[in-house]
């Protein structure tokens, strides 16, 4: 059942399941929390009280908000914890990533652990030799086009590479989902200004988090030529010892809906080290 949080300029959409420690998924640009719809299930198995958001402009949550950056992400996540009297762990993918990390600077009472799901948490350039890379040029040249055309044909060519297989069961009825989601007005808006938000706010709060964090990435994420590389410099920039990096073979930009069984186990892994 859908609930909703009132924020300065706009409603906040989540949904709760189970009962027991609380965990916050916050899904990436152009989605919804049904993203988490693998993930949910096992981890409310496990004992998790598990609260599922839609960004600002995502899923039901309100669109019209003046801004879409990280930082502004991280305080509508910081409200959220607030009202379900966190503290709690942080799962962000993508631009969520770098906002869960932003929370985790600015509230470390209310975040124990931070999970980042090929996140973008750091300043990002084109890489012209990376081009050479065919999945890191298609998918770089899909998601510019995005961004410039607001296109939805191109987000769905886009997806095709960021999922490189396997595929779930759902993919085509999910595509269709996605695809209504962002005709709908003002989305398409919202994933735009999200993709033309840099990272360099949550780079600059790295190094302040004190919270442990899990960085988990796909081998074969088109957003990078080294998906590998990019995990490694988040780990650094986080205080010695804060970080580690788990990589999945084969996983793209999605590695909780391609591969939702290893992200768990490497999810309840950590939490289980965390504890202890």
């Amino acid at each position: 059942m859908t609930e909703y949080l009132k924020v300065k300029d706009g409603t906040i959409a989540y949904e709760v399941t189970g009962a027991g420690p609380l965990v916050v998924l916050a899904h990436g640009m152009g989605d919804s929390r049904e993203a988490y719809r693998f993930v949910t299930p096992a981890l409310v198995e496990a004992g998790y009280r598990v609260v599922a958001v839609d960004l600002r402009g995502c899923g039901e949550s309100s669109v019209g908000w003046a801004s879409y950056t990280r930082t502004d992400i991280a305080g509508d996540l910081i409200a959220l914890l607030n009202h379900l009297r966190g503290p709690a762990v942080l799962v962000g993918h993508s631009i969520s990533g770098g906002a869960a990390t932003i929370a985790a600077a600015r509230a470390p009472e209310l975040v124990t652990a931070v999970v980042e799901l090929a996140p973008f948490t750091r300043k990002q350039t084109i890489s012209l030799g990376g081009l050479r890379v065919t999945r890191y040029r298609r998918g770089m040249l899909r998601l510019l086009g995005t961004g410039l055309f607001g296109s939805v044909p191109l987000w769905r060519k886009y997806l095709d590479v960021a999922y490189p297989g396997p595929r779930p069961a759902d993919w085509d009825e999910r595509l269709d989902q996605i695809d209504r989601m962002m005709r709908e007005p003002g989305r398409m808006k919202a994933m735009q200004m999200m993709g033309r938000s840099a990272p360099v706010d949550a780079g600059a709060q790295l190094g302040n988090v004190q919270s442990p964090v899990l960085v988990v990435e796909g081998t074969l994420d088109p957003d990078w030529v080294s998906p590998q590389a990019e995990g490694e410099a988040i780990v650094a920039a986080l205080p010695s010892g804060r970080g580690r990096l788990e990589m999945i073979s084969g996983a793209g930009h999605y590695p909780h809906v391609q591969f939702p069984t290893q992200v768990v186990t490497l999810m309840l892994s950590f939490l289980e080290s965390v504890r202890a």
